[in-house]
């Protein structure tokens, strides 16, 4: 819960907090800023989409963003990258990550704010997972709504506002990992698709991409392989489930 450790993603720096899914974490301001709308005709910050244009992959979320408990290479963002790598894609690595443990969307939106340095879109591709320490901390789900809105507005705005570049990924159920075993797995699993059928909802009327990856993290029950040394996050080997899953969707736009 106390330790902290830094760690250097491509152009950003975070802080990942080592604990549970967000115990203890401090209600955090939201922050209303919102990036800058991008002239989506012009090819600027590193996107664009001629041939040999190299790609970029901004992640947004939490502790499943940030890969609690397994290897940089093992963190979704990066698989997805080196996945897109195998099929033809020219991808930058690693992947640019703002994500911390513990993070609501409230930490996120504010978390974007201060990232340093800023990150500079527009990207070629973002995806955001955000959502289970709402949930963990039983936060209002009509709160949950407006700021999941908002953190979708912000990797609108990364993405230089090409909604066909955005892509979710939905909260993975944590109920189903040993660690959830221990407690109320049932309520858990209803309340994270609570979660998710409202973070279904919004991407549908955006029209944003919605990848569901959380009947894969309920299939770990009797699999170690698939979950991290803490019995509450995932492996690298599903995560690469989960980069497979959405990298899939994304081959067409970078290819």
């Amino acid at each position: 819960m106390q330790g902290l450790q830094k760690y250097v993603f491509g152009i950003l720096t975070v802080v990942a907090s080592f604990g549970l899914l967000g115990v203890g974490c401090k209600k955090t301001t939201i922050n209303k800023y919102i990036p800058p709308p991008y002239d989506t005709t012009v090819v600027g910050g590193g996107g664009g989409f001629g041939a040999d244009t190299v790609r970029r992959i901004l992640a947004l979320g939490d502790s499943y963003t940030i890969g609690q408990s397994v290897p940089e290479g093992d963190r979704f963002p990066n698989l997805t990258v080196n996945w897109l790598r195998t099929r033809g894609a020219k991808m930058k690595y690693p992947a640019e990550i703002i994500a911390q443990t513990g993070w609501t969307t409230a930490n996120l939106l504010n978390g974007i704010a201060n990232a340093t340095p800023a990150p500079t879109g527009p990207y070629d591709l973002v995806t955001l997972l955000i959502g289970v320490n709402n949930q963990y901390q039983r936060r209002d789900t009509a709160e949950y709504r407006l700021q999941f809105i908002q953190c979708l507005n912000q990797a609108i705005g990364f993405s230089g506002n090409r909604t066909n570049r955005v892509f979710v990924l939905s909260v993975p159920d944590w109920g189903a990992t040993p660690f959830g075993q221990t407690g109320n797995p049932a309520q858990v699993a209803i309340e994270i698709d609570r979660f998710n059928a409202i973070y279904k909802e919004i991407c549908l009327q955006m029209g944003i991409s919605y990848t569901d990856i959380t009947p894969a993290t309920r299939n770990v029950i009797g699999d170690a392989t698939l979950i991290a040394s803490d019995g509450l996050h995932y492996s690298g080997k599903e995560h690469a489930i989960w980069a497979a899953l959405v990298g899939e969707k994304m081959l067409p736009l970078v290819r």
